[in-house]
């Protein structure tokens, strides 16, 4: 185990990795002199960055769209899984503690959004809000960015998905309503467990799974359609909870579900391989055979096809599970929810507003 690994409060990851661009090791030695210990709280920082573009592409088979827009890097809500921890590390940053207390806020993503969808030849398809980091994380609540790109793709009829853990999204529930009139918006809420104790060490910063379907229940009722993703399934840890969450989900008002597999790229294996240890020594080593077993003997496997849901028996258990479970509540895939693309215009120019 890392020297410096521990539980920290209201964190997920348990210490900070190398930098795989700038590594370096250190290692605490006893000389016998006093020394501090780490501390057990460590509070968040944000810096601003000036992007030279808001959106972000791909060109995945496995992803339901083409186009992102991240307002912020790093995240703090501290999810230990999460498989953007490692794109922090081209900041100088680490993919551990540093992910989720060492934040980046994009400043003039308006801006950059309006000449994007200016440019000629631009094809209007959903844009995913929350591609790599949750959108509505804690410091959505200062800045507002989301809120202010949302009101940019109401005013010029651009359909966009999101992805939340978080109650602050209710935040703009009139704005999401309006959006949903136009057939502009579908709202995918993240319920990786229903069990407290649980969420607060795997996801601490995040929404409890009450406020959650909490979330879903006041967007259905507000005319927002609303799915639900169990994600990740982690073998032996919440893969018990699968038709429950779906049954909870369900009931408040979700139309959709769907699933994947825990993900273990570059340094989330360790860290997630350091939580274990922390907080579920007893079965750690079930869970890791269970994620190999289901990952061709590795940790993680990165094949388009694969990525998303694994292979092997276990799965293969997942998948009728969860689709049968699906089924019987009436959930429909997240495929089948189209979303309006017809009515877009593009936005005026910046120098236009004053012609």
């Amino acid at each position: 185990m890392h020297p410096d690994s521990g539980p920290r409060k209201g964190r997920g990851a348990t210490y900070n990795p190398d930098n795989r661009f700038q590594p370096s090791r250190i290692e605490s030695e006893s000389d016998g002199w006093w020394w501090e210990q780490a501390a057990e709280r460590i509070d968040t920082q944000v810096i601003e960055e000036a992007p030279r573009s808001a959106l972000s592409w791909n060109h995945s088979p496995d992803l339901g769209f083409d186009r992102s827009l991240n307002p912020y890097r790093g995240c703090e809500h501290g999810c230990v899984y999460c498989y953007a921890r490692p794109s922090h590390a081209y900041w100088d940053y680490s993919p551990g503690l540093d992910f989720e207390t060492r934040l980046i806020a994009k400043t003039g993503m308006v801006e950059r959004l309006r000449e994007e969808l200016c440019k000629p030849g631009y094809v209007c398809r959903p844009i995913n809000l929350s591609g790599n980091t949750d959108a509505y994380q804690p410091i959505e609540a200062d800045y507002a960015s989301t809120r202010s790109l949302l009101e940019l793709l109401l005013e010029c009829r651009h359909p966009v998905t999101l992805v939340t853990k978080s109650a602050l999204i209710l935040r703009d529930t009139a704005l999401l309503a309006e959006m949903a009139r136009h057939r502009l918006v579908r709202v995918f809420v993240s319920l990786t467990t229903l069990d407290n104790d649980l969420k607060r060490t795997l996801e601490p910063r995040t929404a409890s799974p009450a406020a959650r379907l909490r979330v879903i229940r006041e967007l259905h009722e507000a005319g927002v359609p609303v799915g639900v993703l169990v994600a990740p399934v982690i073998p032996a840890i919440n893969d018990c909870e699968i038709e429950s969450i779906l049954a909870r989900a369900a009931e408040a008002g979700a139309a959709s579900a769907s699933w994947t597999l825990l993900r273990l790229p570059r340094e989330v294996s360790p860290l997630f391989e350091a939580w274990l240890a922390a907080h579920y020594p007893e079965r750690a080593g079930k869970v890791m055979s269970l994620i190999r077993q289901s990952r061709g003997g590795a940790t993680n496997d990165s094949r388009f096809g694969q990525r998303m849901h694994g292979e092997g028996l276990f799965v293969d258990m997942i998948d009728q599970r969860f689709a049968r479970s699906a089924r019987k509540l009436g959930l429909g895939r997240r495929a089948e929810m189209g979303l309006e693309t017809a009515g877009f215009r593009p936005p005026h120019r910046q120098q236009d507003l004053f012609g």
